[in-house]
């Protein structure tokens, strides 16, 4: 598995995927009635997020990476290394309340942005699950990745 996730997180492909594959994914989703993404292929744990637009105020629901930690998910807003911050984080800043779908149970969430402790925390354990995580760091340059936190509304 290590050497399909240094493929995926060679630039070229990294590129890509950053265009595509949400919308791939998506159609997949839907097709499959939310049991299948393309994203499972990586091994990674894959949550189903959905959020408010920031602009829009629709609904947007998407696979995404989600690291578990105990009842709380991590996201990664590395947008494949790319030079700005992905919709679902300015999504998820505009409207903190959000819906986790795994393996078959939803539940409502509260998101918040990582402290910068919990960032470094977040990202370390994120490059342990996919070593392409330390290559976007890389390619994002000067942009500080953002890490949101999701907790269970209680």
């Amino acid at each position: 598995m290590r050497g399909f996730h240094q493929f995926l997180a060679w630039r070229p492909i990294s590129w890509f995927m950053a265009r595509i594959l949400h919308h791939v994914d998506a159609l997949v989703l839907r097709l499959s009635s939310g049991k299948l993404t393309i994203a499972q292929i990586s091994g990674l744990p894959i949550i189903e997020l959905t959020t408010i637009g920031a602009k829009t105020g629709k609904q947007r629901t998407l696979p995404l990476t989600g690291l578990p930690d105990g009842d709380k998910y991590a996201l990664i807003a590395s947008n494949f290394g790319q030079d700005h911050h992905p919709g679902w984080y300015y999504n998820l800043k505009a409207n903190s309340e959000c819906t986790v779908k795994k393996d078959g149970r939803t539940g409502t969430y509260i998101a918040r942005e990582a402290d910068e402790g919990e960032n470094q925390y977040y990202y370390d354990m994120a490059i342990s699950y996919y070593v392409g995580y330390a290559a976007y760091k890389q390619r994002a340059g000067n942009r500080k990745i953002p890490v949101m936190i999701l907790e269970p509304k209680r």
